[in-house]
Protein backbone atom coordinates (compact mmCIF):
# COMPACT_ATOMS: atom_id res chain seq x y z
CA UNK A 1 0.00 0.00 0.00
CA UNK A 2 1.50 3.59 -0.88
CA UNK A 3 1.77 6.19 1.73
CA UNK A 4 1.66 9.84 1.50
CA UNK A 5 2.30 12.79 3.69
CA UNK A 6 -0.84 14.14 2.55
CA UNK A 7 -3.77 13.40 0.69
CA UNK A 8 -5.96 16.22 -1.12
CA UNK A 9 -9.56 15.20 -2.25
CA UNK A 10 -10.97 17.40 -5.19
CA UNK A 11 -8.89 19.73 -7.34
CA UNK A 12 -10.51 22.73 -7.43
CA UNK A 13 -9.15 26.23 -6.72
CA UNK A 14 -8.89 25.08 -2.80
CA UNK A 15 -7.36 21.41 -3.46
CA UNK A 16 -5.10 22.55 -6.03
CA UNK A 17 -3.36 25.58 -3.92
CA UNK A 18 -3.24 22.90 -1.35
CA UNK A 19 -1.66 20.51 -3.20
CA UNK A 20 0.62 22.69 -4.58
CA UNK A 21 1.46 24.54 -1.25
CA UNK A 22 2.32 20.85 -0.40
CA UNK A 23 4.70 20.52 -2.75
CA UNK A 24 6.62 23.73 -1.47
CA UNK A 25 7.36 21.82 1.55
CA UNK A 26 8.56 18.73 -0.40
CA UNK A 27 5.99 16.41 0.98
CA UNK A 28 4.63 13.36 -0.57
CA UNK A 29 1.36 14.42 -1.88
CA UNK A 30 -1.55 12.54 -4.07
CA UNK A 31 -4.18 15.34 -5.78
CA UNK A 32 -7.61 13.17 -6.51
CA UNK A 33 -9.96 14.93 -8.83
CA UNK A 34 -12.89 12.50 -10.66
CA UNK A 35 -14.02 15.53 -12.81
CA UNK A 36 -12.15 18.71 -13.85
CA UNK A 37 -8.88 20.45 -12.81
CA UNK A 38 -10.15 23.46 -11.59
CA UNK A 39 -13.33 22.89 -11.18
CA UNK A 40 -16.07 25.27 -10.83
CA UNK A 41 -13.33 28.13 -10.85
CA UNK A 42 -12.72 27.57 -14.54
CA UNK A 43 -16.47 25.62 -15.33
CA UNK A 44 -19.31 26.94 -14.85
CA UNK A 45 -18.71 29.72 -12.73
CA UNK A 46 -16.04 32.17 -11.57
CA UNK A 47 -13.98 31.85 -15.31
CA UNK A 48 -16.54 31.39 -17.90
CA UNK A 49 -19.73 33.37 -16.07
CA UNK A 50 -16.86 36.32 -16.19
CA UNK A 51 -16.12 35.85 -19.31
CA UNK A 52 -19.41 36.04 -20.21
CA UNK A 53 -20.03 39.16 -18.44
CA UNK A 54 -17.05 41.09 -19.84
CA UNK A 55 -17.94 40.12 -23.50
CA UNK A 56 -21.56 41.42 -22.25
CA UNK A 57 -20.67 44.31 -21.14
CA UNK A 58 -18.44 45.15 -24.15
CA UNK A 59 -21.31 44.78 -26.39
CA UNK A 60 -23.57 46.47 -23.98
CA UNK A 61 -21.09 49.74 -24.61
CA UNK A 62 -21.08 49.27 -27.80
CA UNK A 63 -25.04 49.48 -28.05
CA UNK A 64 -24.57 52.55 -26.06
CA UNK A 65 -22.32 54.24 -28.06
CA UNK A 66 -23.74 53.34 -31.49
CA UNK A 67 -26.82 54.46 -30.34
CA UNK A 68 -25.54 58.49 -29.16
CA UNK A 69 -23.83 58.51 -32.50
CA UNK A 70 -27.11 57.27 -34.82
CA UNK A 71 -25.54 54.04 -35.77
CA UNK A 72 -27.49 51.00 -35.26
CA UNK A 73 -26.01 47.50 -33.53
CA UNK A 74 -24.54 45.12 -35.90
CA UNK A 75 -26.50 41.45 -34.50
CA UNK A 76 -23.68 39.36 -32.62
CA UNK A 77 -24.22 35.46 -33.21
CA UNK A 78 -24.41 33.63 -29.93
CA UNK A 79 -22.40 31.21 -31.77
CA UNK A 80 -19.59 33.62 -31.58
CA UNK A 81 -20.01 34.45 -28.16
CA UNK A 82 -20.03 30.97 -26.95
CA UNK A 83 -16.43 30.83 -28.88
CA UNK A 84 -15.29 33.66 -26.55
CA UNK A 85 -16.14 32.22 -23.47
CA UNK A 86 -14.70 28.11 -24.64
CA UNK A 87 -11.18 29.73 -25.68
CA UNK A 88 -11.27 31.18 -22.57
CA UNK A 89 -11.96 28.23 -20.45
CA UNK A 90 -9.55 26.27 -22.89
CA UNK A 91 -6.98 28.86 -22.23
CA UNK A 92 -6.81 28.03 -17.93
CA UNK A 93 -7.89 24.69 -17.95
CA UNK A 94 -5.06 24.05 -20.54
CA UNK A 95 -2.65 26.06 -18.52
CA UNK A 96 -3.74 24.01 -15.20
CA UNK A 97 -3.43 20.31 -17.00
CA UNK A 98 0.34 21.80 -18.51
CA UNK A 99 1.36 22.91 -15.36
CA UNK A 100 -0.17 20.04 -13.58
CA UNK A 101 1.80 17.23 -16.04
CA UNK A 102 5.24 19.06 -15.71
CA UNK A 103 4.90 19.18 -12.06
CA UNK A 104 3.95 15.50 -12.40
CA UNK A 105 7.35 14.73 -14.59
CA UNK A 106 9.45 16.95 -12.62
CA UNK A 107 8.57 15.26 -8.84
CA UNK A 108 7.60 12.03 -9.76
CA UNK A 109 8.89 10.11 -6.71
CA UNK A 110 6.84 12.86 -4.59
CA UNK A 111 3.54 14.11 -6.22
CA UNK A 112 0.61 11.63 -7.69
CA UNK A 113 -2.30 12.59 -9.63
CA UNK A 114 -4.86 10.23 -9.80
CA UNK A 115 -8.01 10.82 -12.23
CA UNK A 116 -11.11 9.48 -9.70
CA UNK A 117 -12.38 9.76 -6.63
CA UNK A 118 -11.52 9.33 -3.13
CA UNK A 119 -13.28 8.04 -0.10
CA UNK A 120 -12.08 8.29 3.56
CA UNK A 121 -12.16 4.47 4.98
CA UNK A 122 -10.43 5.22 8.35
CA UNK A 123 -8.51 8.88 8.92
CA UNK A 124 -5.48 7.48 7.43
CA UNK A 125 -6.72 5.44 5.00
CA UNK A 126 -8.21 6.43 1.62
CA UNK A 127 -10.46 3.91 -1.31
CA UNK A 128 -9.14 5.10 -4.97
CA UNK A 129 -12.07 4.78 -7.45
CA UNK A 130 -12.07 5.33 -10.98
CA UNK A 131 -11.63 3.75 -14.40
CA UNK A 132 -9.34 1.41 -12.94
CA UNK A 133 -9.57 -1.45 -10.26
CA UNK A 134 -9.90 0.16 -6.94
CA UNK A 135 -7.36 0.32 -4.21
CA UNK A 136 -5.98 2.05 -1.46
CA UNK A 137 -3.47 4.19 -0.38
CA UNK A 138 -2.41 5.55 3.31
CA UNK A 139 -1.93 9.00 4.24
CA UNK A 140 -0.98 11.13 7.26
CA UNK A 141 -2.95 13.80 6.31
CA UNK A 142 -6.14 14.03 4.36
CA UNK A 143 -7.76 17.89 2.96
CA UNK A 144 -11.28 17.75 1.84
CA UNK A 145 -11.75 20.23 -0.86
CA UNK A 146 -14.59 18.64 -2.97
CA UNK A 147 -15.70 21.72 -3.61
CA UNK A 148 -19.97 22.20 -4.20
CA UNK A 149 -23.23 21.88 -6.44
CA UNK A 150 -25.95 24.05 -7.29
CA UNK A 151 -29.14 24.28 -4.43
CA UNK A 152 -32.27 22.70 -6.25
CA UNK A 153 -35.49 23.12 -5.86
CA UNK A 154 -37.46 20.29 -4.28
CA UNK A 155 -40.26 20.56 -6.60
CA UNK A 156 -38.62 21.79 -9.58
CA UNK A 157 -37.34 19.20 -12.08
CA UNK A 158 -34.27 20.60 -13.71
CA UNK A 159 -33.04 18.84 -17.05
CA UNK A 160 -30.23 21.68 -17.40
CA UNK A 161 -32.04 22.47 -20.82
CA UNK A 162 -34.70 24.34 -19.98
CA UNK A 163 -34.97 24.68 -16.16
CA UNK A 164 -31.43 24.83 -15.13
CA UNK A 165 -28.51 25.58 -12.95
CA UNK A 166 -25.48 27.61 -13.36
CA UNK A 167 -24.16 24.11 -14.57
CA UNK A 168 -26.60 24.07 -17.39
CA UNK A 169 -25.89 27.80 -18.89
CA UNK A 170 -23.03 26.30 -20.59
CA UNK A 171 -25.42 24.66 -22.47
CA UNK A 172 -27.32 27.19 -24.49
CA UNK A 173 -27.21 28.07 -28.49
CA UNK A 174 -29.10 30.33 -28.48
CA UNK A 175 -30.34 33.84 -26.82
CA UNK A 176 -33.17 32.68 -24.94
CA UNK A 177 -36.29 34.64 -26.02
CA UNK A 178 -36.80 35.17 -22.18
CA UNK A 179 -35.72 33.93 -19.37
CA UNK A 180 -36.80 34.17 -15.49
CA UNK A 181 -34.30 33.98 -13.26
CA UNK A 182 -35.08 32.69 -9.83
CA UNK A 183 -32.97 34.23 -7.19
CA UNK A 184 -31.74 37.76 -6.58
CA UNK A 185 -28.70 37.10 -4.74
CA UNK A 186 -25.05 37.72 -6.43
CA UNK A 187 -25.07 34.87 -9.35
CA UNK A 188 -28.97 35.66 -10.13
CA UNK A 189 -28.15 39.24 -10.50
CA UNK A 190 -25.09 38.64 -12.42
CA UNK A 191 -27.05 36.36 -14.86
CA UNK A 192 -29.82 38.95 -15.05
CA UNK A 193 -26.56 41.56 -15.85
CA UNK A 194 -24.87 39.53 -18.49
CA UNK A 195 -28.67 38.46 -20.64
CA UNK A 196 -30.04 42.21 -20.71
CA UNK A 197 -26.49 43.68 -21.69
CA UNK A 198 -27.15 41.64 -25.06
CA UNK A 199 -30.45 42.96 -25.37
CA UNK A 200 -31.85 39.69 -26.90
CA UNK A 201 -33.58 38.13 -24.23
CA UNK A 202 -36.73 39.39 -21.85
CA UNK A 203 -35.41 38.77 -18.49
CA UNK A 204 -37.39 38.75 -15.32
CA UNK A 205 -35.81 38.03 -11.60
CA UNK A 206 -38.05 36.89 -8.45
CA UNK A 207 -37.03 38.65 -5.19
CA UNK A 208 -37.94 37.20 -1.90
CA UNK A 209 -37.37 40.65 -0.59
CA UNK A 210 -38.27 44.31 -0.97
CA UNK A 211 -35.16 44.58 -3.05
CA UNK A 212 -32.56 42.60 -5.06
CA UNK A 213 -29.44 42.24 -3.16
CA UNK A 214 -30.78 42.14 0.47
CA UNK A 215 -28.09 41.64 2.45
CA UNK A 216 -26.09 45.26 0.82
CA UNK A 217 -26.89 49.13 1.52
CA UNK A 218 -29.50 50.32 0.14
CA UNK A 219 -27.66 53.14 -2.05
CA UNK A 220 -25.77 50.38 -3.78
CA UNK A 221 -28.27 48.08 -4.77
CA UNK A 222 -30.68 50.95 -6.10
CA UNK A 223 -28.24 51.75 -8.81
CA UNK A 224 -28.30 47.64 -9.34
CA UNK A 225 -31.82 47.85 -9.65
CA UNK A 226 -32.24 50.89 -11.63
CA UNK A 227 -29.83 49.84 -14.43
CA UNK A 228 -30.81 46.53 -14.37
CA UNK A 229 -34.65 47.60 -15.20
CA UNK A 230 -33.48 50.63 -17.70
CA UNK A 231 -31.86 47.73 -19.52
CA UNK A 232 -35.40 45.66 -19.40
CA UNK A 233 -35.28 43.36 -16.47
CA UNK A 234 -38.69 42.97 -14.76
CA UNK A 235 -38.02 42.53 -11.13
CA UNK A 236 -40.32 40.21 -9.48
CA UNK A 237 -39.95 42.08 -5.69
CA UNK A 238 -41.29 39.89 -2.65
CA UNK A 239 -42.55 37.49 -4.69
CA UNK A 240 -42.18 33.50 -3.91
CA UNK A 241 -41.81 30.74 -6.79
CA UNK A 242 -44.91 28.64 -6.12
CA UNK A 243 -44.48 26.19 -9.30
CA UNK A 244 -42.35 25.62 -12.21
CA UNK A 245 -42.96 23.01 -14.46
CA UNK A 246 -42.06 22.49 -18.80
CA UNK A 247 -45.09 22.87 -20.90
CA UNK A 248 -44.97 22.28 -24.10
CA UNK A 249 -41.15 22.89 -24.39
CA UNK A 250 -41.16 25.97 -22.60
CA UNK A 251 -41.17 27.25 -18.60
CA UNK A 252 -44.46 28.00 -17.05
CA UNK A 253 -43.91 29.57 -13.35
CA UNK A 254 -46.70 30.80 -11.12
CA UNK A 255 -45.40 33.12 -8.36
CA UNK A 256 -47.15 34.62 -4.94
CA UNK A 257 -47.60 37.78 -4.57
CA UNK A 258 -49.00 40.44 -2.29
CA UNK A 259 -51.85 40.72 -5.13
CA UNK A 260 -52.47 37.04 -5.12
CA UNK A 261 -51.30 34.67 -7.57
CA UNK A 262 -49.81 34.77 -10.87
CA UNK A 263 -49.09 32.67 -13.86
CA UNK A 264 -46.53 33.48 -16.57
CA UNK A 265 -44.29 31.82 -19.37
CA UNK A 266 -40.84 32.35 -20.78
CA UNK A 267 -38.52 30.48 -23.09
CA UNK A 268 -36.49 29.29 -20.28
CA UNK A 269 -35.40 29.29 -16.58
CA UNK A 270 -32.54 29.79 -14.28
CA UNK A 271 -32.23 28.34 -10.57
CA UNK A 272 -30.09 30.08 -8.59
CA UNK A 273 -30.46 29.75 -5.03
CA UNK A 274 -27.13 28.90 -3.50
CA UNK A 275 -25.14 26.21 -3.41
CA UNK A 276 -24.55 22.76 -1.33
CA UNK A 277 -21.59 21.04 -0.25
CA UNK A 278 -20.40 17.93 -2.00
CA UNK A 279 -19.96 16.05 0.83
CA UNK A 280 -21.50 12.53 -0.47
CA UNK A 281 -19.01 9.75 -0.57
CA UNK A 282 -16.05 11.34 0.69
CA UNK A 283 -16.64 9.05 4.03
CA UNK A 284 -16.11 12.09 6.21
CA UNK A 285 -19.80 11.68 7.75
CA UNK A 286 -19.87 8.09 8.41
CA UNK A 287 -16.15 8.90 9.75
CA UNK A 288 -17.76 11.35 12.37
CA UNK A 289 -16.37 14.59 11.00
CA UNK A 290 -18.86 17.05 12.45
CA UNK A 291 -21.09 19.00 10.32
CA UNK A 292 -23.20 21.89 11.08
CA UNK A 293 -27.39 22.09 9.90
CA UNK A 294 -26.47 22.61 6.63
CA UNK A 295 -24.56 20.36 5.92
CA UNK A 296 -21.24 22.07 5.58
CA UNK A 297 -18.27 20.83 7.29
CA UNK A 298 -17.66 22.32 11.01
CA UNK A 299 -14.04 23.84 10.67
CA UNK A 300 -12.07 25.40 13.07
CA UNK A 301 -9.15 27.44 11.10
CA UNK A 302 -9.56 24.49 8.54
CA UNK A 303 -9.40 22.31 11.50
CA UNK A 304 -11.89 19.56 12.03
CA UNK A 305 -12.80 17.59 15.15
CA UNK A 306 -10.48 15.17 13.51
CA UNK A 307 -6.82 15.71 14.04
CA UNK A 308 -5.81 14.71 10.98
CA UNK A 309 -8.80 15.76 8.44
CA UNK A 310 -8.68 19.32 7.86
CA UNK A 311 -11.54 21.08 5.05
CA UNK A 312 -11.46 23.91 2.84
CA UNK A 313 -13.59 25.90 0.14
CA UNK A 314 -16.90 25.56 -0.78
CA UNK A 315 -17.06 22.63 2.05
CA UNK A 316 -16.94 24.95 4.92
CA UNK A 317 -19.22 27.52 6.03
CA UNK A 318 -16.90 30.65 5.70
CA UNK A 319 -17.19 32.76 2.28
CA UNK A 320 -16.96 30.46 -0.52
CA UNK A 321 -15.27 31.97 -3.10
CA UNK A 322 -12.33 31.57 -5.31
CA UNK A 323 -9.73 33.02 -3.63
CA UNK A 324 -10.94 32.30 0.17
CA UNK A 325 -10.68 28.97 -0.78
CA UNK A 326 -6.99 29.49 -2.04
CA UNK A 327 -6.39 30.93 1.04
CA UNK A 328 -7.42 28.18 2.81
CA UNK A 329 -6.21 25.38 0.77
CA UNK A 330 -2.58 26.90 1.52
CA UNK A 331 -3.13 27.98 5.33
CA UNK A 332 -4.31 24.15 6.16
CA UNK A 333 -0.86 23.16 4.72
CA UNK A 334 0.96 25.59 6.52
CA UNK A 335 -1.33 24.70 9.55
CA UNK A 336 -0.23 20.97 9.05
CA UNK A 337 2.96 20.83 8.03
CA UNK A 338 4.58 24.27 9.35
CA UNK A 339 3.79 27.08 11.65
CA UNK A 340 1.58 29.71 10.13
CA UNK A 341 1.84 33.78 11.16
CA UNK A 342 -1.55 34.34 12.51
CA UNK A 343 -4.99 32.08 12.18
CA UNK A 344 -6.85 32.84 9.19
CA UNK A 345 -9.09 36.12 9.15
CA UNK A 346 -12.05 37.18 6.85
CA UNK A 347 -12.21 40.19 7.69
CA UNK A 348 -10.37 41.84 4.91
CA UNK A 349 -12.09 39.41 2.03
CA UNK A 350 -12.29 41.37 -1.28
CA UNK A 351 -15.01 40.61 -3.14
CA UNK A 352 -16.30 41.61 -6.27
CA UNK A 353 -19.90 41.38 -8.12
CA UNK A 354 -19.89 41.74 -11.73
CA UNK A 355 -23.01 43.32 -12.02
CA UNK A 356 -24.15 46.85 -14.06
CA UNK A 357 -21.80 48.89 -12.84
CA UNK A 358 -19.32 46.12 -11.15
CA UNK A 359 -19.16 46.08 -7.21
CA UNK A 360 -16.10 45.54 -5.00
CA UNK A 361 -16.14 45.20 -0.88
CA UNK A 362 -14.16 44.42 1.93
CA UNK A 363 -14.67 44.51 5.36
CA UNK A 364 -18.18 46.17 6.39
CA UNK A 365 -21.02 48.01 4.66
CA UNK A 366 -23.13 50.32 6.64
CA UNK A 367 -25.51 47.67 7.32
CA UNK A 368 -23.42 45.84 9.08
CA UNK A 369 -21.57 48.41 11.02
CA UNK A 370 -24.76 50.00 12.37
CA UNK A 371 -26.08 45.73 13.36
CA UNK A 372 -22.07 45.85 15.20
CA UNK A 373 -23.63 48.39 17.47
CA UNK A 374 -20.29 50.40 18.24
CA UNK A 375 -20.79 53.98 16.58
CA UNK A 376 -18.73 55.14 13.40
CA UNK A 377 -18.50 57.32 10.40
CA UNK A 378 -19.26 56.94 7.11
CA UNK A 379 -18.03 59.32 4.07
CA UNK A 380 -19.06 58.61 -0.01
CA UNK A 381 -17.96 60.50 -2.57
CA UNK A 382 -19.52 60.22 -5.86
CA UNK A 383 -18.10 59.14 -9.21
CA UNK A 384 -19.49 62.51 -10.85
CA UNK A 385 -16.85 64.21 -8.93
CA UNK A 386 -13.71 61.77 -9.87
CA UNK A 387 -12.04 63.39 -13.26
CA UNK A 388 -10.91 59.86 -14.41
CA UNK A 389 -14.65 58.83 -14.54
CA UNK A 390 -15.82 62.12 -16.41
CA UNK A 391 -13.67 60.88 -18.70
CA UNK A 392 -14.38 57.37 -19.62
CA UNK A 393 -17.94 59.05 -19.79
CA UNK A 394 -18.99 56.29 -16.76
CA UNK A 395 -19.54 58.71 -13.88
CA UNK A 396 -21.81 56.40 -12.17
CA UNK A 397 -20.95 55.02 -8.60
CA UNK A 398 -19.63 55.98 -5.36
CA UNK A 399 -16.69 55.09 -3.08
CA UNK A 400 -17.70 55.05 0.43
CA UNK A 401 -15.17 54.08 3.47
CA UNK A 402 -16.59 53.19 7.51
CA UNK A 403 -14.62 54.10 10.14
CA UNK A 404 -14.42 54.19 13.82
CA UNK A 405 -16.15 57.21 15.41
CA UNK A 406 -13.03 58.18 17.48
CA UNK A 407 -9.10 59.88 16.95
CA UNK A 408 -7.42 56.49 15.21
CA UNK A 409 -10.47 56.30 12.40
CA UNK A 410 -9.98 52.37 12.36
CA UNK A 411 -11.41 51.71 8.58
CA UNK A 412 -14.15 48.99 9.35
CA UNK A 413 -15.32 48.74 5.52
CA UNK A 414 -15.36 50.20 1.95
CA UNK A 415 -17.73 49.70 -0.79
CA UNK A 416 -17.22 50.73 -4.56
CA UNK A 417 -19.61 50.89 -7.31
CA UNK A 418 -18.61 52.06 -10.54
CA UNK A 419 -15.94 51.64 -13.33
CA UNK A 420 -12.89 49.76 -12.03
CA UNK A 421 -14.29 49.91 -8.61
CA UNK A 422 -12.53 46.33 -8.24
CA UNK A 423 -9.11 47.80 -9.31
CA UNK A 424 -9.30 49.96 -6.01
CA UNK A 425 -9.86 47.92 -3.01
CA UNK A 426 -6.84 46.20 -1.93
CA UNK A 427 -4.94 49.25 -0.12
CA UNK A 428 -8.34 49.75 2.14
CA UNK A 429 -8.21 45.56 2.42
CA UNK A 430 -4.33 45.92 3.56
CA UNK A 431 -4.59 48.62 6.32
CA UNK A 432 -7.96 46.32 7.91
CA UNK A 433 -5.85 43.40 7.97
CA UNK A 434 -3.35 45.46 9.56
CA UNK A 435 -6.01 47.30 12.17
CA UNK A 436 -4.47 50.97 10.57
CA UNK A 437 -6.67 53.83 10.49
CA UNK A 438 -7.48 56.51 7.32
CA UNK A 439 -4.28 58.24 7.36
CA UNK A 440 -1.94 56.08 5.18
CA UNK A 441 -4.36 56.88 2.50
CA UNK A 442 -4.91 60.40 2.65
CA UNK A 443 -1.34 61.42 1.28
CA UNK A 444 -0.29 59.16 -1.38
CA UNK A 445 0.14 60.33 -4.96
CA UNK A 446 -2.22 58.48 -6.89
CA UNK A 447 -1.66 58.37 -10.79
CA UNK A 448 -3.71 60.86 -12.55
CA UNK A 449 -6.30 60.67 -13.71
CA UNK A 450 -7.51 57.43 -12.13
CA UNK A 451 -10.49 55.81 -10.57
CA UNK A 452 -8.66 55.36 -7.40
CA UNK A 453 -8.41 59.20 -6.45
CA UNK A 454 -11.90 58.95 -5.57
CA UNK A 455 -10.57 56.85 -2.62
CA UNK A 456 -8.20 59.84 -1.86
CA UNK A 457 -10.44 62.09 -1.59
CA UNK A 458 -13.54 60.11 0.32
CA UNK A 459 -10.52 59.70 2.76
CA UNK A 460 -9.99 63.83 3.25
CA UNK A 461 -13.10 64.16 3.67
CA UNK A 462 -13.21 61.86 6.93
CA UNK A 463 -10.00 64.16 7.98
CA UNK A 464 -11.89 67.63 6.82
CA UNK A 465 -9.09 68.47 4.37
CA UNK A 466 -11.20 67.49 0.93
CA UNK A 467 -11.07 69.39 -1.67
CA UNK A 468 -14.74 69.51 -2.89
CA UNK A 469 -16.62 70.54 0.70
CA UNK A 470 -19.49 68.38 1.95
CA UNK A 471 -21.55 71.37 2.32
CA UNK A 472 -21.26 72.31 -0.60
CA UNK A 473 -21.72 69.53 -3.17
CA UNK A 474 -24.50 67.62 -0.91
CA UNK A 475 -25.73 65.35 -3.74
CA UNK A 476 -22.37 64.15 -4.35
CA UNK A 477 -20.57 64.30 -1.04
CA UNK A 478 -21.97 62.43 1.94
CA UNK A 479 -20.22 62.53 5.64
CA UNK A 480 -22.41 61.37 8.53
CA UNK A 481 -21.79 59.50 11.92
CA UNK A 482 -23.84 56.79 13.40
CA UNK A 483 -23.75 57.15 17.23
CA UNK A 484 -27.16 55.50 19.62
CA UNK A 485 -29.19 54.27 17.16
CA UNK A 486 -29.38 57.49 15.11
CA UNK A 487 -27.51 59.33 12.29
CA UNK A 488 -26.15 62.80 11.83
CA UNK A 489 -24.86 64.47 9.24
CA UNK A 490 -21.12 66.25 10.59
CA UNK A 491 -20.85 69.54 10.42
CA UNK A 492 -18.42 71.21 7.99
CA UNK A 493 -15.57 71.86 9.04
CA UNK A 494 -14.81 69.08 11.81
CA UNK A 495 -13.20 71.03 14.56
CA UNK A 496 -11.94 68.19 16.00
CA UNK A 497 -9.71 66.89 13.30
CA UNK A 498 -9.45 70.62 10.90
CA UNK A 499 -6.02 71.42 12.23
CA UNK A 500 -4.69 67.99 11.53
CA UNK A 501 -1.81 68.11 9.46
CA UNK A 502 -2.30 64.39 7.22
Amino acid sequence: MENYDLCVLGGGPSGYAAAMRAVDFGKKVILVERSRLGGAGVYNGALSSKTFWELSKEIASMHHKLDNYGMKMPQIPFGSILEEVDNAVYERSAQLEEHLRQIVHRDGENFRFVKGSGRLLTPNKIEMRGEFEPYEVQADYTIIATGSRPRMLPNVDVDERIIMTSDGMSGLRSFPKSLIIVGAGVIGCEFASIFSNFKNTDVRLIARDERILPFEDVDLTKIIERNLEQSGVTIHRQSSLLSMRIVNGEVEYVIGTSQGEETHQVERALISIGRVPNIENTGARELGVRLDRAGCIDDDDTSTNLSNIFAVGDMTADIALVNVGELEGRHAVEKIFGQPNRPLIYENISTIMFLAPEVAGVGMNEAQARKAGAPFRVASFDYRCIPRAIAMRHSEGFFKIVVTNDEEMRILGMRAIGEHASSAIQAVALLISMQKGIGELAELIHPHPSIIEGIQECVRMLLGKSIYKPDVFREYLRLRAWRDGNYEELVWPLPEVNKLTI
